[in-house]
């Protein structure tokens, strides 16, 4: 059966009424007949967003009617986003009259620029053929309604030492089911477009990365029967508190990709390179997270030591900072650690890496089936985990490529035991030493580094509370 028999176009009865107040969008009759229409018109689609059966295309003109309609409506509620909402309605107009073929949306995706209108509370429409990272790997057409996250403390911060003039942080209001899935971005090289622009933005959901954190660790904590200091605790009741302490975190941890003593590109943009590399350069970025929080908790409490009286938006920074700490660390080794599959997992191997290094340090304990911390002592440890991969990477300027992978290899292992049948540990043979860098990454097993005994028994006992995160938002949690 065909998916426009399973989903008939309904006919549009007259044009939904205008919208004028963002705060009351989602539960306007233009955004539900748009969220709708967006949602049907998926089964349409094929996975490149392109609609090539031509007998569904007579339902397919009818959704974006509907989705061109709702846009119209719902733009007077959103002034700011008037050129990209004017855009928007031509793109899919256009996509239309042409056929249906592979989605272009590079004109209105040039007119969104969200970082221009970084004010807490202001909401954004965004429509997009676009795939949702760690959500749906399609590019059909997604909804969503978002709310931008950016307390006073947070602009101080990006203003001063911390300045990421790309990075927006957000809360979902409601969206379609691309995002009723693990992703929690909104990146701009996810949308169907012609080419490639010079990106100006990046977007993560704070809301859905603290709703899920709270989850989790409540659910870790009980198992492990880890008793968390009061400052962490208070984050598993209280929503806003521990979005706040992710803005703070991820805004400190995107600026840091592109810093620091670097081995060229850290990422190495469009080449294949072994999976533990990534596992590195994200632990890097939320060490020198951590790193850096710590540096604000010392310096900001100096002063009140000294009697100096902070202003609100300081003192909310000094609580931050320690929050972000205990995020750090948590979210690291009770979420990433046993989430996804372990086909080059290279979060979770991050998540292993800190836990190990931690226990290996004696500053994390599991004794007697109970985990615990010696915190005093846990900041200097984390730290010199970070100045391990920085010195590996300071080193690796002088290094070629492939004895920079091996060097990292050592780093890994040299804290987590590898797989027994892992060519990389055993030495690799010579042809593929002198061989081409290609022959390095095929070698790399796909689960390199197995879960410890502890992870095993907690990824067991976990999984089904990973499970139900999925879609999860701060207003579900």
């Amino acid at each position: 059966m065909s998916s426009t028999a399973l989903h008939p176009a309904k006919a549009i009865v007259g044009e939904p009424e205008v919208v004028e107040d963002a705060s009351t969008a989602e539960t306007s009759d233009a955004w539900l007949r748009l969220k709708a229409a967006a949602t049907a018109i998926q089964d349409l689609q094929v996975k490149d967003g392109s609609i090539p059966d031509a007998a569904a295309h007579a339902d397919a003109h009818t959704y974006v009617d509907e989705i061109v309609a709702g846009i119209r409506a719902l733009a007077p509620a959103f002034p700011h986003d008037a050129a990209y909402l004017t855009q928007s309605v031509r793109d899919f107009e256009r996509w239309a009259a042409e056929g249906f073929g592979v989605p272009d949306f590079l004109d209105s995706l040039n007119a969104f620029q969200p970082q221009q209108h970084r004010v807490d509370g202001i909401r954004h429409l965004v429509v997009f053929p676009m795939y949702t990272q760690n959500g749906s790997s399609d590019r059909h057409v997604e909804a969503v309604l978002i709310e931008v996250i950016w307390p006073e403390f947070i602009a101080q911060l990006e203003a001063g030492d911390y300045g990421n003039k790309l990075f927006v942080s957000l809360r979902f209001v409601d969206f379609t089911p691309g995002y009723d899935t693990n992703s929690a971005v909104l990146f701009p090289e996810t949308v169907a477009m012609r080419e490639i622009p010079a990106f100006t933005w990046g977007a993560i959901f704070q809301d859905r990365e603290a709703a899920r954190y709270r989850r989790v660790v409540r659910a870790a904590a009980e198992i492990t029967k880890l008793e968390l200091p009061e400052d962490a605790a208070r984050m598993l009741d209280d929503q806003q508190l521990t979005e706040k302490t992710f803005v703070m975190w991820d805004i400190i941890h995107d600026r840091t990709h592109m810093r620091g003593d670097l081995p060229f590109d850290p990422f190495m943009i469009k080449q294949r390179m072994p999976y533990f590399l990534y596992s590195l350069e994200e632990l890097r970025c939320d060490l020198t997270a951590f790193r850096e929080c710590v540096a604000i908790e010392k310096r900001l409490t100096a002063r009140v030591e000294s009697g100096e009286q902070l202003d609100a938006a300081e003192a909310e920074m000094l609580e931050h900072a320690k929050l972000v700490q205990y995020a750090v660390i948590f979210d690291r080794i009770f979420r990433f650690a046993i989430t996804g599959t372990r086909v080059r997992n290279y979060d979770g191997l991050g998540g292993q890496l800190l836990f190990a290094w931690l226990h290996q340090r004696d500053v994390l304990h599991w004794t007697d089936t109970a985990l615990a911390f010696d915190w005093d002592d846990v900041p200097a440890a984390v730290v010199a985990l970070g100045d391990a991969i920085d010195e590996l990477y300071w080193r690796s300027i002088d290094r070629p490529k492939t004895a920079h992978w091996l060097a990292a290899y050592d780093l890994v292992r040299a804290t987590l035991t590898p797989n027994p049948a892992s060519a990389w540990a055993r030495g690799l043979p010579d042809e593929i030493l002198a061989g081409a860098p290609k022959g390095y990454t095929d070698a790399v097993m796909d689960d390199e580094f197995p879960l410890s005994m502890f992870f095993e028994a907690l990824d067991k006992k976990m999984k089904p509370v990973i499970e139900s995160t999925a879609g999860i938002t701060g207003a579900s949690s």
